[in-house]
C-alpha cells in the first residue's frame, strides 16, 4: 500500500512538470492591450504591473494590471507579452528581472 502511494506521488509530479513545461499555442491573435486606468499606489516602492490578455482555452480573458513590491531593490518587471511561434501565438509569462 506504501509503495503504490509513492509511486503514485512521483508520477503525478512527473506528469505536472510536464504539462508545465509544454508550451500552450493560440491559432488566434492576441487582442490589443486594454488602456487601464490606474488606481493610486499604495507606496512609494510600488511599481505598476500591467495587465495582459491570457488564453482560457477558448477565448482571451482579460487579467487586470496591480501594484506590487519588487522582490529585491531596483527590481523591475518585465510585462507578459505574446510571441509568434510555431504557426502561433505563445504567451510570455511576465516576471521581476
Amino acid at each position: 500500500m506504501f509503495r503504490k502511494a509513492i509511486l503514485g506521488v512521483f508520477l503525478a509530479a512527473g506528469l505536472a512538470l510536464n504539462v508545465a513545461g509544454q508550451e500552450v499555442i493560440v491559432k488566434v491573435r492576441p487582442p490589443h492591450a486594454v488602456v487601464e486606468r490606474r488606481p493610486a499606489s499604495p507606496g512609494r516602492d510600488y511599481v505598476w504591473v500591467g495587465g495582459y490578455h491570457r488564453w482560457d482555452g477558448g477565448a482571451y480573458v482579460w487579467v487586470p494590471g496591480r501594484w506590487d513590491r519588487p522582490p529585491h531593490p531596483r527590481g523591475h518587471w518585465v510585462a507578459h507579452h505574446w510571441v509568434k511561434r510555431h504557426g502561433g501565438w505563445v504567451l510570455i509569462e511576465g516576471h521581476w528581472a
